[in-house]
């Protein structure tokens, strides 16, 4: 998960929204404050939270046990395996790993059988490559390893609050599927999601959705940054770079359209970006190259924008294809430009006034904590872009250089504690636990 731009900032008592959201009435945060109260305050509620203190040195342990189960892009099987036993060991019905490859698990609730249901999730995958060395390593209060926080984390979290709510008895009105969940991270493209929401025998049952995969206190996250990524591949004749000199040059066509992709106006709001990553081919320094390619990354907080920004920069591709025929000779053939989308995820976002988004921020309040909003690439902006409420929430309080080898996350009781009764109560709330 990465994060974005800054959104807005959402106190206990009133909020404060882009002009493009409804303002909620002055009414609506001392509710909300009030509904908050009011679960917080239920004897089974309070039990889950004394659950969540004593089993934190087990939450640590799961931290340690799950990260280092390698879990690199499109191989989270191990991993997989390993957590949809945690979810039997937690007391969850109707355990399984889906075609996709998602572990889910089943609260059920006191409401109709078959009702909607709310969806909570930590993805399973990390970034990092097979291989990559996974020991965690600690250093007081600290851990240290690749994938420590991002998200196994949030899986450890997840964990603490299935057992929270079995211990302590809770049933809700509605139905909680708890989800481990594979590809969000990279190349992955949220194809644990799209399973979830596009295929998954849940899919219609959906009322709304959590990803814990937030890693700071204050963290909320209700805005999906949508991506396109491409993979283009220039090919042409290719040829002796002295003897054919003056045949057509794909590494040409492709250094053109980088320039000219750079030349492309983006909005600094909605957030919108590009970035030309990763290129590659060519086969000796003395011949000019048959094939090349190339890797971009296109992102906007507006589902609008990034669909302008893409078809403005196929447009230049073709342009700089085009430029280079009619540049140099052809004789042996054209250069030719193969367009592989590689990466495509939706944006979209849940508003303020929600009442997702203020009973969560209440949650936030009710631990002293006032809810950051912002945008994020996360699991969210799939149902997001489905007109479903969902947001991401927090893993820990705590922790730093991400998507790095040296990522650490600080594992100290009483902010850990803080995160997860926060949580805890959001995803009662958004249940119609009262």
């Amino acid at each position: 998960m990465k994060r974005f731009a800054l959104c807005i900032v959402l106190a206990s008592t009133a909020l404060s929204v882009p002009a493009s959201a409804a303002t909620p009435t002055s009414a609506t945060a001392p509710a909300d404050a009030r509904t908050i109260a009011a679960i917080r305050a239920r004897p089974a509620v309070k039990a889950a939270f004394a659950a969540l203190e004593a089993e934190h040195d087990q939450w640590v342990d799961n931290i340690v046990t799950l990260t280092q189960i390698p879990a690199p892009p499109f191989k989270e099987e191990a991993r997989a395996k390993a957590y949809a036993d945690m979810f039997r060991a937690a007391g969850l019905t109707d355990v399984e790993i889906d075609e996709g490859g998602n572990v889910l698990g089943l609260r059920r609730g006191s409401g109709k059988p078959g009702g909607k249901l709310i969806v909570v999730s930590a993805h399973l995958d990390t970034v990092f490559p097979e291989g990559t060395p996974v020991t965690v390593r600690r250093e007081g209060n600290k851990l240290h390893a690749p994938g420590v926080g991002d998200d196994v984390a949030g899986l450890a979290t997840q964990l603490s609050l299935i057992k929270a709510i079995v211990g302590a008895n809770i049933s809700a009105p509605m139905d909680i599927l708890f989800v481990g969940d594979v590809g969000e991270e990279g190349l992955g493209d949220l194809r644990g999601m799209k399973q979830l929401f596009h295929k998954g025998k849940y899919k219609d049952r959906i009322a709304s959705f959590f990803s814990i995969d937030d890693g700071s206190v204050d963290g909320l996250i209700n805005g999906g940054v949508g991506s396109k990524r491409y993979r283009l591949t220039f090919s042409g004749p290719g040829g002796h770079s002295f003897g054919a000199f003056g045949l057509v040059n794909p590494m040409t066509a492709m250094s053109q359209a980088i320039v000219d992709l750079y030349k492309i106006p983006a909005p600094l709001s909605p957030k919108t970006t590009y970035s030309a990553s990763v290129v590659g081919g060519g086969s000796s320094v003395n011949a000019i190259p048959q094939e090349v390619w190339l890797q971009v990354d296109m992102r906007s907080e507006s589902a609008a924008e990034l669909a302008k920004l893409e078809q403005a920069f196929l447009a230049t591709v073709d342009k700089a294809v085009e430029t280079e025929n009619g540049t140099r000779s052809i004789k042996e053939g054209p250069i030719r430009v193969d367009k592989k989308v590689v990466g495509d995820r939706p944006a979209g976002s849940t508003a303020a006034d929600t009442a997702l988004v203020r009973q969560t921020a209440a949650a936030y309040a009710a631990e002293g904590v006032t809810a950051r909003m912002s945008f994020s690439s996360t699991d969210a902006n799939v149902p997001m872009s489905l007109g479903i409420p969902a947001i991401t929430i927090p893993r820990a309080a705590t922790g730093g250089r991400g998507h790095s080898p040296d990522e650490w996350i600080d594992v100290s009781a009483p902010e850990s504690l803080k995160v997860k009764r926060m949580d805890l109560v959001a995803l009662l709330a958004a249940a119609g636990y009262r």
